[in-house]
């Protein structure tokens, strides 16, 4: 006896086209599954290169702050380092509608009596007048304008014959050695006048027409002012300036001279020490040193209340620098005078950081200017200590430089290892749905396979459910046995 159930024939029977898409066959969430699995397969070398990354990420910014405070400090100490700047001096002249003053580094202190003959002037020259105005034509050929030593020629036609077309080609030649020319207009006539404009008794201006119709030489032009040095006297020597400013009477001194004094009544220039300048100097540093010390707390540090420590905790190099500085700010000078900061008015507080007694500081610079420059700058000072030490961290290829190099490189491969990682859970993403996909479609087939035997031994629920039983050889009550 045989029984013949075919249902691979049968219209109910499984289907591979059936499966369209994930999770249906089983009922499962594959996409859920495959990422929760992909997630807690690389979680843990996600994590090591999480925080990897943020470990370097950290330490890069915590050493460019670093590094920001050191330039600060940098640019705080030339001053400190030129005792001549450091030193600084101020010129003030008595009577200011004669002169004023201002001083360079190379000044030293003294009183001068000033004395000002006349002031340094620049030529002028005026033509004779022409009645028909500026416009009127006045000659062709040629102007030869000299100014001292350098000349130009200025050649006029009919295009430019006018007082105007003259003065407007004099303006606008390249060549032009020194002069402007204007045109005054009055109940004589229209003039032309010459004017230098350079000072001094070197810088006289001629005037010599040629050439052409010869109507230029009526212009006639005659000196109305003359090129002429400045005079003065310097405690009773007479000395002379092509300028009215005049930077080689007294060392370290410039004098702008403004008028000339009355007769015998001699003004007084007195050159002190300045103070001010070096004060704000010295304020200067003490804050460039303060940030770079409370940058150095807040990176390598701990705080105990909040249990938090800094990107550069414990950090040798950083240690290193402050112990350098250290060392340095606390030499002392020989001689007499101010030998030390603490001399200065400067002072560690038990924080670490420096104050600054203005008033002790004031005095010290008043009192002691000298030695001052002496303990400050020079080639053995504390602010050129400071400054190479400095240079040592900061410069191309320098401590900082090379750690920064490091960082780059650990980043680099951090975020290789990243691209690694990610291509890794790529494919292991892939194979699980390639797997979970399998085994969806053989439950799918399972299920209709199921489906298709529940209908061919459960006829009743067939008919139940309004399906023809004359469909199936149970259904016809045979089951297509032979004997």
């Amino acid at each position: 006896m045989s029984s013949v159930i075919p249902p691979g024939n049968s219209s109910t029977a499984p289907s591979a086209s059936l499966i369209t898409s994930t999770g249906i066959g089983s009922g499962l969430n594959i996409g859920a599954i495959v990422s929760a699995l992909t997630t807690s397969f690389g979680a843990a070398q996600t994590t090591q290169l999480t925080n990897q990354q943020s470990s370097l990420d950290s330490q890069v910014s915590a050493y460019g702050t670093f590094t920001s405070a050191l330039d600060a400090l940098k640019l705080a100490l030339p001053p400190l380092e030129d005792a001549r700047q450091l030193a600084g001096f101020a010129a003030t002249v008595a009577d200011k509608t004669i002169a004023t003053a201002t001083t360079t580094s190379d000044a030293v202190a003294g009183q001068y009596s000033l004395q000002v003959n006349n002031l340094a002037t620049s030529a002028t020259l005026t033509s004779k007048p022409v009645l028909a105005g500026a416009a009127a034509a006045v000659g062709t050929g040629t102007l030869t304008i000299a100014v001292g030593a350098a000349s130009m020629a200025i050649t006029i036609d009919s295009t430019n014959s006018s007082l105007a077309g003259i003065a407007a080609a004099i303006n606008s030649a390249s060549n032009n050695p020194g002069v402007t020319a204007s045109i005054i207009t009055s109940t004589t006539g229209s003039r032309l006048v010459l004017a230098g404009t350079a000072t001094g008794a070197a810088n006289a201006i001629t005037v010599t027409p040629s050439g052409g119709d010869g109507g230029l030489s009526a212009l006639a032009f005659t000196q109305t002012r003359a090129a002429q040095d400045a005079s003065f006297s310097i405690n009773g020597f007479a000395a002379t300036s092509a300028s009215n400013v005049v930077s080689s009477a007294i060392t370290g001194v410039t004098l702008n001279l403004q008028q000339a004094s009355a007769a015998n009544t001699p003004t007084t220039l007195t050159v002190s020490p300045d103070t001010t300048s070096a004060q704000a100097s010295i304020d200067k540093f003490v804050t460039a040193l303060n940030g770079v010390l409370s940058s150095i707390q807040t990176l390598t540090g701990f705080d105990p209340s909040t249990k938090t420590a800094g990107p550069l905790n414990g950090n040798a190099t950083l240690e290193a620098f402050q112990n350098q500085l250290q060392s340095i700010l606390g030499k002392m000078t020989n001689g007499s005078g101010v030998k030390s900061l603490t001399d200065l008015g400067i002072t560690a507080g038990t924080d670490g950081s420096y104050a600054t007694d203005d008033t002790k500081l004031g005095n010290a610079l008043s009192s002691s200017l000298a030695s001052i420059g002496s303990l400050l700058g020079g080639s053995n000072g504390l602010a050129t200590q400071i400054s190479n030490l400095v240079d040592g961290y900061t410069k191309p290829g320098g401590l900082l430089d090379t750690i920064n190099k490091g960082l780059e490189t650990g980043l680099s491969n951090v975020s290789k290892q990243q691209a690694a990682l990610s291509a890794q859970l790529s494919a292991y993403s892939a194979t699980l749905t390639a797997e979970y996909n399998a085994m969806d479609k053989a439950v799918a087939q399972l299920k209709q396979t199921q489906t298709f035997l529940n209908a061919e031994f459960n006829p009743s629920a067939n008919a139940a459910s309004g399906t023809s039983s004359s469909n199936t050889s149970l259904g016809s009550g045979t089951l297509g046995v032979s004997g």
